[in-house]
């Protein structure tokens, strides 16, 4: 069993942190402030190949296996925890055209993706409907040889600036099997945006779309009508493994600004390290942190041996970030009264990871998944 990554992978891993560093950190509280990435944003991680993990190389991309994705999210992530949402939107609506798209569909929707030139929005959330996405009700209303879409989206992430979008609505009945995927632009002529007031990742522009007979063709339709919903939760135990490195990686530059703080703050005159009441729960901490890292790492090892990743995928989305959470909080407190200013990286980072305790899963339903193939569906909530 080997926890090593390749040399390329570990190349890779320390151009990211040098890029991250010089790029990305200087400009993490400024976007928050902003609540705008800035437009460079997006052509940087682009240069790097960030935006194109996920996507074969004939269309532009890195076609790095997910161990590379999840490790470049980590690294995004130390540095700029909200910059880091191009790179996942991108690998998830990649996986999901990937999934279903025709030869046609991946030549016309890839390679900008790849490029940065489109970073996508992922429209699956309803005001209604957000753990329930099986029920959800924006519609697709069959006009001629297509559709046009009708009805309002919420808690779309990139959702104020994304150019394009994989939308999930309903084609059928009720259920999940009514659902279907369009990939689509955001035609400003029939979608309206507003911008939510969030607690934290401010800079991601997090919006509620408003779809007025958008038009959308069988060109733009993913897979066959009736599967959106089935392509979506593939997609997401993937994703989850990198939500939880994501969340994991913030953490642990909070963690090791706190174990350098703890070496030369003096108190009482000695390094407040010396303490055990302090260097203790940061023992905790790097021991939480690196659990459940070599478990998302698991999950993402298994999808590249295309093995099914949704036991450890799951099990990361529920833990990894609460415990993200609960780190930063112990790297905040062990800075004392300068860890309360906003001078201070820590509370911007708790405010960022709190979302993801939200976002692309609840742990109850994280929970859920795992507890059903553990126990099975006869014998599970």
């Amino acid at each position: 069993m080997d926890f090593t990554f390749s040399p390329e992978q570990e190349d890779f891993r320390r151009e990211l942190r040098a890029f991250g560093e010089k790029v990305l950190a200087p400009h993490y509280r400024a976007d928050d402030l902003a609540g705008v990435l800035r437009p460079e944003v997006g052509p940087a991680l682009a240069g790097v190949g960030l935006t194109g993990l996920r996507i074969p190389d004939r269309f532009g991309g890195q076609d790095a296996d997910a161990v590379t994705t999840g490790m470049a999210a980590y690294e995004i992530s130390r540095a700029d925890f909200n910059s880091c949402y191009l790179l996942l939107n991108s690998a998830l609506v990649s996986e999901i055209l990937l999934a279903g798209g025709r030869e046609e569909q991946l030549a016309r929707w890839l390679p900008p993706i790849a490029a940065g030139e489109t970073p996508p929005a992922l429209c699956l959330t309803e005001p209604g409907q957000g753990s329930d996405a099986a029920h959800l009700e924006l519609r697709a209303v069959a006009d001629g040889d297509g559709w046009r879409l009708v009805g309002e989206k919420t808690s779309v992430t990139l959702g104020m600036a994304a150019p394009v979008a994989t939308v999930f609505a309903r084609t059928g009945g009720s259920g999940a099997r009514g659902v279907s995927a369009f990939m689509v632009d955001l035609d400003p002529g029939y979608v309206a945006r507003t911008q939510l007031d969030d607690l934290g990742s401010r800079a991601i522009g997090r919006a509620s779309l408003y779809f007025d007979g958008l038009p959308v063709g069988r060109d733009q339709l993913i897979g066959a009508e009736g599967e959106g919903f089935v392509r979506v939760m593939q997609g997401f135990d993937y994703s989850r493994a990198v939500i939880g490195l994501m969340c994991l990686g913030v953490a642990s530059a909070a963690l090791d600004d706190a174990l350098d703080y703890a070496r030369t703050r003096e108190a009482f005159g000695k390094p407040i390290g010396t303490f055990q009441g302090l260097a203790f729960p940061l023992v905790e901490c790097a021991t939480h942190l690196r659990a459940a890292t070599h478990l998302c790492f698991e999950a993402l090892a298994l999808k590249d041996a295309g093995q099914d990743p949704a036991v450890p995928a799951n099990m990361a989305k529920w833990w990894a970030p609460k415990l993200s959470v609960d780190i930063i909080h112990q790297a905040l407190l062990t800075f004392g009264h300068a860890g309360f200013s906003t001078d201070n990286p820590q509370g911007q980072r708790m405010r960022d990871v709190i979302g993801l305790e939200i976002g692309d899963g609840t742990a109850q339903i994280a929970k859920l998944v795992v507890a059903r193939h553990l126990l099975g569906r006869d014998f599970a909530p």
